[in-house]
């Protein structure tokens, strides 16, 4: 079974959008999740990412890149048309609905919201005015923030990414260095690394999911389930800020991910991730290749050389020490905030 198969509708389906949630409650205590089940799946999850990471910088994984250029040569010229578009759509369906703040659980009372999401989508016809509608996302977020608090709005850091993005298109400009797509990127795997902690954290909002959609958890206990789906979510998204191949490869599978849900789940969730879809297909068009400092040739015998790789040394330890270090710290931050915030317990 395949982890997109395996966790397509969980992951694909916010679940604030459509069960009972509350997030002041108290999480389940670290010492819960962090259980044998959940060593097992983090070992095999950087193990793949390394074998992935392996195969890139072999011969395999030069033509595997070449191929993939060729078949995403669209998307990687029309990025900004496809995210723009996606981004109009949104805020139409935002206006048309009336009544919310960026996303479906974001609920107002303000008649001016909706049609500020109106304007923003106007802003997008034009490519002069995209500074405008990136500053009018950021503002819609800010908002939000106000109203529902920061621990809320760090499920949606990629709107703000998604402004930078929009923003510095239409001046034209960079960021330091980085390109707008890579603002954007960042801000995808964070949104999605933060979203899979919930899972683990708080299983139980997803329970009446398993009950009108019986067949989600494929024959699974939902506990394992979620433990499951959230350590594919979270890998896959760390993977969006590896090498090409990976992270490419990673995003085809989110992609899938998204899309497949749609059907079980209905326009909400069409609309709602039209934004994260669109992001992630920029990802997977994008062919700017990795800087590598050192190499180390690595062959198998000599009558495989072809096989060969050139990969860094420190990769072996540097890959599955970042991946521990950010699962670490996204448990980390996301238990200790809402102790701050809430006085929950992390325990």
């Amino acid at each position: 079974m395949s982890a997109s198969t395996f966790c397509t509708e969980q992951a694909s389906a916010h679940v604030k959008w459509f069960c009972a949630y509350n997030v002041a409650g108290q999480p389940r205590g670290l010492e819960n999740v962090l259980c044998p089940d959940f060593e097992v799946l983090m070992l095999v999850a950087f193990t793949m990412l390394l074998f992935g990471y392996i195969v890139e910088w072999s011969a395999i994984g030069t033509a595997l890149l070449a191929a993939l250029n060729r078949v995403t040569s669209g998307l990687r010229a029309d990025t900004e048309v496809i995210v723009r578009a996606a981004c109009g759509f949104f805020f139409v369906a935002c206006w048309a609905n009336g009544g919310v703040i960026l996303t479906p659980e974001l609920k107002t009372a303000s008649p001016l919201i909706p049609w500020i999401q109106l304007a923003l989508a106007a802003g997008l016809i034009w490519r002069e005015t995209l500074i405008f509608t990136a500053l009018g996302i950021a503002g819609l977020f800010f908002y939000a923030v106000y109203e529902y608090g920061i621990f809320h709005l760090l499920d949606y850091p990629i709107f703000l990414g998604i402004a930078a993005y929009l923003g510095l298109t239409g001046l034209n400009r960079d960021f330091f260095g980085m390109r707008p797509l890579d603002l954007m990127r960042y801000s995808a795997a964070v949104t999605l690394m933060w979203a899979s902690v919930e899972k683990w954290a708080y299983p139980q909002w997803t329970y009446p999911l398993f009950v009108t959609h019986p067949d989600m958890s494929f024959g699974f206990t939902p506990e394992f389930y979620l433990r499951a789906a959230g350590m594919v979510e979270f890998t896959l998204s760390f993977a969006l800020i590896l090498t090409p191949l990976v992270r490419r490869v990673a995003a085809i599978i989110l992609c899938t991910m998204f899309v497949a849900a749609v059907p079980e789940f209905g326009k909400i969730d069409a609309i709602g991730h039209a934004p994260i879809i669109a992001v992630i297909l920029g990802i997977i068009g994008d062919d700017a290749p990795s800087r590598r400092l050192v190499h180390l040739r690595l062959g198998i015998k000599e009558n495989l050389a072809r096989f060969k790789v050139a990969i860094s040394g420190w990769d072996f330890l540097l890959i599955p020490a970042a991946y521990c270090a950010a699962l670490a710290c996204f448990l980390v931050a996301y238990y200790a905030l809402h102790s701050v915030l809430y006085g929950t317990h992390i325990a």
